[in-house]
């Protein structure tokens, strides 16, 4: 019997290791095609579908880098302030909404929750043209603010944040640190973000990649090419004429363009099973 339920475990865990291997070929496969696509030239590309490199890597790179109506470290760096402002602006804020209406019990509180979830089914663009209107009499048009700003509200992060209090964050830690004097910020400062430190380091992770790839609002309002954040300008290389099209240069600014990802997931991983495993669980 035991050496069956050995043969039995055994054939379970080679199939699920082809299908680990599998998967990761698929996920991982898309990233390579897309390295091996940077590394070769516009007439190479039209020729078709190739598993090898080619040799145009440093010609791409440079055709890209020195580009003078393409401000290729000029749209990353846009790209690095906006999302990295964004990431910490909206984890913190919605740490603290969370928070408040997690320890806090007041009269309307079910009533905020309420209204909170009821934003989040709400879709950007039924709202685009009010938020451009606002943007536009307060001056901000044409400017970054308009991209880090509104990421103070996010209605699925506090969700978030919410859930992972329920699970890690109990009411009497809180109180003691009350008792022993501590104050409202204090607490949830020096108490209460530690502890929540792998919700933060996911939330981080997704706000980041989130906005790095949004095009929409940047679109909507930036009109500026040295404003321009990344996926506009990748935009820009697609849309250009017949005669000047290169998709050499758009795999390229595209490989260039997630590096920075890969490098925030690279050090923030460590948290996200911890952190997704405790925001889904309640005690």
């Amino acid at each position: 019997m035991k050496k069956e339920n050995k043969i039995g475990n055994g054939v379970r865990g080679v199939v699920a290791h082809i299908v680990l291997i599998i998967l990761s070929f698929m996920c991982l496969f898309f990233f390579y095609i897309l390295i091996i696509n940077a590394t070769r030239s516009h007439a190479d590309l039209q020729k078709g579908f190739s598993a090898l490199p080619g040799n145009s890597l440093i010609k791409n790179f440079k055709a890209v880098a020195n580009d003078g109506t393409f401000p290729m470290v000029r749209g990353i760096l846009n790209s690095l302030i906006v999302s990295s402002l964004c990431a910490a602006i909206c984890t913190y804020f919605s740490s603290l909404t969370a928070y408040g209406l997690y320890v806090y019990d007041f009269k309307l509180r079910k009533a905020a929750f309420t209204f909170i979830m009821a934003i989040l089914v709400m879709p950007t663009q039924v709202t685009a043209l009010g938020f451009l209107r606002l943007i536009t009499n307060m001056g901000m048009y044409d400017s970054l603010l308009p991209l880090i700003v509104p990421s103070i509200a996010s209605p699925a992060v506090f969700y978030f944040m919410h859930s992972y209090l329920q699970s890690s964050l109990p009411i009497s830690l809180v109180e003691a640190a009350r008792i022993d004097g501590s104050k409202e910020f204090q607490t949830f400062n020096r108490i209460v973000l530690p502890i929540m430190k792998p919700a933060i380091a996911v939330q981080a992770i997704f706000t980041f990649v989130g906005s790095w790839n949004n095009y929409f609002v940047p679109a909507l309002v930036i009109q500026s090419k040295n404003k321009m954040t990344v996926p506009i300008l990748i935009a820009t290389l697609r849309g250009a004429d017949y005669m000047n099209f290169d998709m050499g240069k758009i795999y390229m600014m595209i490989s260039v363009a997630i590096l920075p990802i890969i490098l925030v997931y690279l050090f923030l991983s460590r948290y996200i099973i911890a952190g997704v495993t405790l925001g889904g669980v309640k005690e």
